[in-house]
């Protein structure tokens, strides 16, 4: 009888040490996640570089005769796609790796995950109405004759609101991932808590797009935000991915 209390005691003890245990970042995860992340920017900034675009991206008469004159509008859409893709599966997979299972960190960072994944669906979207419907209606337009340019123009232009409307969400998506994931960083620690803040303040810049979007369309005041979100967003996958390459080396010279 004394030993299965014994037992039971030891058990009772071996749980909340379990309970209290800090939980470690998922080395593999981490450093799966950096690439993702590093790689999703560089082939969306690659895929920008490729997006036609005049001086003025809310002059309609002049970004459509620039978008019905590119031949590889579509292609440079989906390569923004794939982009995304790979710098949302590096959110999720960073929610992996910070191996957080208990407590608010661990939903906050369960809610930017999801709030990563549901940016990705908006932005599929985006790009079909942006990257296709929208080539399909000014090239319809560039070729049409003068008395149905002006109804091929309004069709345009109303695919035009659309694209603002889903992209000012899918910014909005965005950076919720971004702000809950990198206040989950800064709080844990789990790798240095400048990324979070970092990510955080990349976060806010993507909701200052969303709203400038929703309200103005691609106006100049959206540049600074824009330009700020880019840059941020290089800095915090930079320094992620130079500190899960380094975690890894130490994990590795642990080992030997």
């Amino acid at each position: 009888m004394d030993d299965i209390q014994a037992g039971s005691s030891g058990t009772g003890r071996s749980a909340v040490l379990n309970r209290t245990r800090p939980q470690t970042v998922d080395r593999r995860s981490l450093r799966l996640a950096a690439v993702l992340l590093l790689g999703g920017v560089v082939v969306s900034v690659a895929a920008g570089l490729l997006h036609a675009e005049s001086h003025d991206a809310n002059d309609h008469v002049a970004s459509f005769t620039a978008y019905a004159g590119s031949g590889i509008w579509t292609a440079a859409h989906l390569g923004q796609f794939i982009g995304m893709a790979l710098l949302s599966a590096g959110l999720i997979a960073l929610w992996r790796a910070l191996n957080i299972r208990h407590g608010a960190a661990a939903w906050s960072a369960r809610f930017g995950a999801l709030s990563a994944a549901l940016a990705l669906a908006l932005y599929g979207v985006l790009q079909a109405v942006d990257g296709v419907a929208l080539k399909h209606a000014v090239d319809a337009w560039a070729s049409a004759a003068e008395p149905e340019k002006a109804v091929r123009f309004a069709t345009a232009e109303g695919i035009r609101w659309l694209e603002w409307g889903m992209r000012s969400y899918q910014s909005f998506l965005l950076g919720t991932a971004l702000v809950l994931l990198g206040m989950v960083i800064a709080a844990t620690r789990r790798v240095s808590r400048f990324i979070g803040y970092l990510m955080a303040l990349a976060g806010v810049a993507y909701w200052v797009q969303g709203w400038i979007i929703g309200a103005e369309g691609f106006a100049a005041a959206n540049a600074v935000p824009t330009l700020a979100g880019i840059i941020l967003t290089v800095a915090w996958t930079v320094w992620l991915l130079i500190s899960a390459w380094r975690r890894n080396e130490k994990a590795a010279g642990h080992l030997r």
